[in-house]
């Protein structure tokens, strides 16, 4: 677990580097029709990273998995990113996934791997698991990560 912890905190903090050598106006252009811009996608993640905040602790409760989705599309598009200054989106961005690296490292082993039968990772997580399938909060929580590192890619490697 602490290659993994040490492998997101240095995403986080390789990731902002970058992103912050992006200017304004760049960070307002879309790569391509009806995709996000960089803002939008860094708004994404924080709204990512909102929701599965809740859900990593709620894991903590119970035994299942299965949580409230929700429309991806609409909140990017209601919480207007472009209109944000991009180095307060980046920092808020950095900032809440090192909240969320703490609260992953204090999460025991036992809570971590504890098989889950009954989920909903099948919609909510971004590599899909099928019902009748088993799953730990430590895969949703790999998963989240993978998830991030993916639109990570998406701005820094245009």
């Amino acid at each position: 677990m602490q290659s993994f912890l040490d492998d997101f905190r240095e995403t986080i903090e390789t990731a902002e580097k970058r992103l912050l050598t992006i200017s304004e106006p760049q960070s307002q252009i879309s790569r391509a029709e009806g995709k996000w811009s960089p803002k939008e996608i860094i708004g994404h993640l924080i709204d990512s990273a909102a929701n599965n905040h809740q859900r990593f602790v709620r894991a903590q409760f119970n035994d299942e998995l299965a949580f409230c989705g929700y429309e991806q599309e609409d909140w990017v598009r209601v919480q207007g990113y472009n209109q944000e200054p991009w180095q307060q989106l980046v920092q808020l961005w950095k900032h809440y996934n090192l909240h969320l690296l703490h609260l992953m490292s204090l999460v025991p082993e036992q809570t971590r791997t504890k098989p889950r039968a009954t989920h909903n990772l099948d919609q909510i997580a971004w590599k899909t698991v099928a019902r009748t399938e088993t799953v730990t909060l430590d895969y949703f929580m790999r998963d989240y990560v993978t998830h991030l590192k993916n639109h990570l890619r998406q701005i820094t490697d245009t």
